[in-house]
């Protein structure tokens, strides 16, 4: 059986299970290159608590960490990936996120401000035919179970620019968000951290919950 035939039929149990409220996992992706791929590292935990919390989800509270060229990949439906530097795919590490795409999986990209051009550049190796489209504000994944009716929140401020969701397809079908000089991660870590205001922080979840909620009911 072709590879993404069978990353398609595990897939398909893993959000069957989920719809379910049967436990499945979610991954944290770990990249070369010498970027903090490890940044935020209360981030997803805080953010499953909140979606099995907010969502009736059942979402196994400690993500996996696993390497972007690796089989175990395919083991999981969802997969977050992020950090403030360098990012670096081999030929290998390419082909397999390709497959993992096109086989059904879905990778959320958040900039912790510094990613952006090495991941844009990277992302040519996997999709060299496609680019990033901006999400407008009506996109599905703004109105969830959360609305966001101007699009991507703004958590985290650098350079003063608008936070922006872009997003790869493959037949119609989102296989990549990317949120970008928005910071969600900051906002789902712990509070004490970064000291946000409660209201940013729970903006922040609320969107991350909004991802997991698109990514899983595609």
């Amino acid at each position: 059986m072709k590879k993404t035939h069978i990353l398609f039929f595990i897939l398909i149990i893993s959000s069957t299970v989920f719809a379910q409220s049967g436990a499945v996992k979610i991954a944290l992706i770990k990249y070369n290159g010498g970027g903090d791929w490890y940044a935020d590292p209360t981030a997803l935990p805080n953010l499953i608590e909140f979606c099995n919390n907010s969502l009736n989800s059942n979402i196994l509270r400690t993500p996996a960490t696993v390497e972007i060229g690796s089989q175990e990949l395919f083991n999981y439906p969802f997969a977050h990936l992020t950090g403030h530097g360098n990012i670096i795919l081999s030929e290998s590490d390419a082909r397999n996120l390709r497959l993992y795409l096109q086989g059904g999986g879905f990778l959320h990209v958040d900039d912790n401000y510094g990613l952006d051009e090495y991941f844009r550049r990277e992302m040519k190796k996997v999709f060299p035919e496609k680019d990033l489209i901006e999400l407008p504000p009506n996109h599905p994944v703004f109105n969830q179970r959360f609305k966001f009716a101007n699009g991507l929140p703004k958590i985290h401020e650098h350079d003063n620019k608008q936070p922006q969701a872009f997003g790869l397809f493959v037949e119609d079908r989102l296989v990549c968000l990317y949120t970008y000089e928005a910071d969600l991660g900051d906002g789902w870590e712990d509070a004490e951290i970064h000291n946000d205001p409660e209201e940013v922080r729970t903006r922040a979840l609320q969107m991350g919950a909004n991802i997991i909620s698109y990514a899983f009911g595609q």
